[in-house]
């Protein structure tokens, strides 16, 4: 399996995706794009893969969409009127990134090694834990180029540290430092350079350790889904109909172990599979 812009190895059960462009800072470009999710779509259906992690090359995680490419440098077609009949077939290259991270039957993992900014930070945002370097800077400078939030992360950002440090950190443009990104509950911790990957491993496996794929799966989209939900009602209908799903399947070994007092067995792969109650989330492929 061949890469141009990031490398993949599998340890244990884990995949690591490394972003590899390190003469330009990690910068994102539509081929970038296109490999991480190939990537993510290799590791869903790896069945000797549990979590995935994503990590830079060099000192810095991703500097952001690569400024100096030719024509368009967020990808788009700019022959496509915004408020005409084809507006809808409009996506933003960072968006399908992130609704593919999204849709992860997997736990995904960022380790931040180092700057993090546009693309390089919402990325990270449907992401199941960020762990980030103390020289990680992050920033959403999109106010400083001119331009929008992107790659969905107008939905997630406020979900993550809320509505009113989301627009503090988007109207300014500020870059966050590790200490700030950990206070706000964009991090769940921060370590020394030399720990990064360790940490993150740690944390993988704190995921995938006698837990259950199709319940791992289930949760991470319930989380998900039911913070948009319009009244709790919502959530109790989606989560009964999981509890019985679930309760028909890896439930039974779950009690079963509980009560026998041993490690549960459960079923291994899930090949990419949701429970039913939720469906398959489906999004049109990278263009």
């Amino acid at each position: 399996m061949g890469f141009e812009t990031l490398k993949y190895e599998v340890a244990g059960n884990i995949a690591i995706v490394t972003l590899f462009r390190p003469q330009k800072l990690n910068a994102f470009t539509l081929e970038m794009g296109r490999e991480i999710v190939r990537a993510l779509d290799t590791a869903e259906d790896d069945d000797g893969v549990r979590a995935v992690i994503v990590t830079g090359d060099g000192p810095a995680f991703c500097a952001g969409m690569d400024l100096s490419v030719e024509g368009n440098v967020f990808g788009l077609d700019e022959a496509v009127d915004p408020l005409g009949p084809n507006a809808a077939d409009i996506r933003d290259s960072g968006g399908l990134v992130t609704l593919r991270i999204f849709r992860m039957t997997k736990p995904v993992i960022g380790a931040l090694n180092g700057v993090a900014v546009g693309i390089g930070a919402t990325m990270t945002l449907p992401m199941d834990a960020r762990i980030v370097s103390s020289n990680a800077r992050v920033g959403f400078v999109f106010s400083r180029l001119g331009i929008c939030t992107e790659a969905c992360s107008s939905w997630f950002l406020p979900r993550l540290v809320g509505m009113s440090r989301a627009l503090d950190w988007v109207l300014s443009g500020d870059i966050l430092s590790s200490e700030e990104l950990l206070d706000a509950g964009f991090a769940q911790k921060v370590t020394a350079p030399e720990d990064l990957l360790t940490e993150a491993m740690a944390t993988a496996r704190r995921f995938t350790s006698d837990t259950s794929p199709l319940s791992i799966a289930a949760n991470r989209q319930l989380l998900w889904q039911a913070s948009g939900a319009s009244h709790p009602m919502e959530a109790h209908q989606l989560d009964s109909r999981l509890m019985l799903e679930l309760s028909l399947s890896d439930g039974k070994e779950g009690v079963a172990a509980f009560q026998e007092k041993r490690k549960p067995k459960f079923p291994q792969p899930i090949n990419g599979r949701l429970p039913r109650s939720l469906g398959r989330l489906k999004e049109p492929a990278f263009r």
